[in-house]
């Protein structure tokens, strides 16, 4: 079994029994860096947009981050887009869950930045099934905040995640409401969906 393979497997059993999962040193550490490296170039950045309707807007209220989305494959990108697609086709085959394509985007939450509680998918929606964020800061204390609190169904705290480098969380879109909290520093990470609609 190659090591994506073993990522994919854990992954798979993990939404099965808990619906998601924390894993640390997904990675290899230079890619960690280019995809860093990527996410600073601020130059295509937009404020990013609340959507809970059929219409989206900006809510600083709400969310205070900037995304950039990622559309086009380039060497830096190539590993880590090879990746998601290769779990993209495992997911299909072993939970049969029909995801037709991978969505994502590079995030920066600024110093005092914040995303309130919310969830990536209503329920019943045919859209976002599978979360993934995988956070890119080299150094990252609790001291820094910022952390991606994950609740359950009844709005229990169940898990708390530092943006370590290198640290990738997976989850049911539908199933887990979450938040990030106020940053104490600038925050770099790729948030992305596996969907079930057209592109």
């Amino acid at each position: 079994m190659s090591m994506n393979e073993g990522h994919y497997s854990r992954i798979t059993d993990a939404l099965v029994n808990t619906g998601y999962i924390i894993l640390e040193d997904t990675f290899n550490t230079d890619l960690i860096d280019k995809l860093y490296k990527c996410s600073k170039d601020e130059s295509k950045y937009k404020r990013a947009r609340i959507s809970n309707t059929q219409k989206s807007h900006i809510d600083k209220t709400r969310r205070s981050d900037k995304t950039k989305w990622i559309d086009e494959d380039n060497g830096t990108l190539s590993e880590y887009l090879s990746f998601t697609e290769g779990l993209r086709e495992y997911l299909n085959r072993s939970l049969y869950l029909g995801l037709t394509y991978y969505e994502s985007h590079f995030s920066i939450y600024e110093k005092g930045a914040f995303y309130e509680k919310h969830l990536d998918a209503f329920k019943g929606s045919s859209n976002r099934k599978v979360t993934t964020l995988l956070y890119l800061n080299e150094e990252w204390n609790e001291s820094d905040a910022g952390e991606l609190i994950l609740y359950d169904e009844n709005n229990r705290e169940i898990q708390r995640v530092l943006p370590k480098g290198n640290t990738m969380l997976v989850f049911l879109s539908d199933k887990f409401p979450h938040e990030v909290l106020k940053t104490e520093k600038k925050r770099h990470s790729i948030a992305g969906w596996f969907r079930v609609d057209k592109r």
